[in-house]
């Protein structure tokens, strides 16, 4: 048997210690690399599998999910609009509301008084056209009899007026039958005008005479007549336009034309 000896006191235990921290250092070495080894690997297995998952169609893709565009916003902004319009089609009804192809119109008057005309394309609402003639009642009386009336307003054509619509026109030379009758003046409807034009709105077509309203603004009798009828409206330009009063079976009748121009 061989025998080992160290040749100092010290050998074997630096010879035991230098074995020992070497062979631990090795280890500490072989663990790092295992631990790097692992890392690495682990880091390449998943390059792999990323590969496999994305080329290999065999391997299942997970569905994607789009989002549908959300028609919320669109409701929304169509909910809006709807009611803007609803809001301007009140405003605009509560104020005044423009005049069709057929329109109510109104004659009305004291009989010692001036003939008032007024258009409407709904009777609850305030009419677009309101005019007093400077022609008596009497005298439109006397006119109608005689089975044809024909009433001519007449306004100058002014630059400054030029965005000005026709039936905005506020002063007219007024003619009965080719006879000259003085002036008629556009105004807004008052109490009383909306008074007559509420007593006669149940009425389709017709004349007749409302009772005095206590004010004595009608004279010494107080009756105010009136005579209403369904008018087609011709516009020939924006300089003209005529007013046809309609029988009751639809067809144009030659007893009532009112004819609007501005020359």
């Amino acid at each position: 048997m061989k025998s080992i000896t160290a040749k100092t006191p010290h050998d074997s235990s630096f010879s035991f210690s230098r074995r020992y921290f070497h062979w631990n250092r090795k280890v500490e070495e072989q663990d790092d690399g295992e631990d790097i080894l692992t890392f690495s690997f682990s880091s390449h297995a998943s390059q792999e599998e990323l590969k496999v998952y994305q080329l290999d169609p065999s391997v299942p893709t997970p569905p994607v999910f789009v989002k549908a565009p959300s028609r919320k916003l669109s409701a929304v902004a169509v909910s809006k609009l709807r009611s803007a319009l609803t809001i301007f089609g009140k405003s605009r009804s509560h104020s005044q509301a423009g005049l069709g192809t057929r329109v109510v119109g109104t004659l009305f008057g004291y009989r010692r008084g001036h003939v008032h005309l007024a258009f409407q394309e709904d009777p609850k609402l305030s009419p677009p056209f309101l005019v007093e003639l400077a022609t008596p009642t009497s005298v439109l009386i006397r006119e109608m009899a005689s089975g044809l009336v024909r009433i001519a307003l007449e306004c100058d054509k002014k630059t400054e007026k030029k965005g000005l619509k026709l039936l905005e026109e506020p002063i007219w030379r007024t003619f009965c039958n080719g006879k000259k009758c003085g002036y008629a003046v556009r105004r807004e409807p008052g109490p009383e005008d909306w008074k007559v034009l509420k007593a006669v709105g149940p009425v389709s077509m017709g004349a007749g005479v409302l009772p005095a309203s206590g004010n004595g603004a009608g004279g010494s009798d107080g009756k105010l007549m009136y005579m209403r009828a369904k008018f087609e409206r011709v516009v020939g330009s924006k300089d003209s336009e005529a007013f046809y009063m309609m029988n009751p079976d639809g067809h144009g009748g030659p007893e009532l034309s009112i004819y609007l121009l501005r020359v």
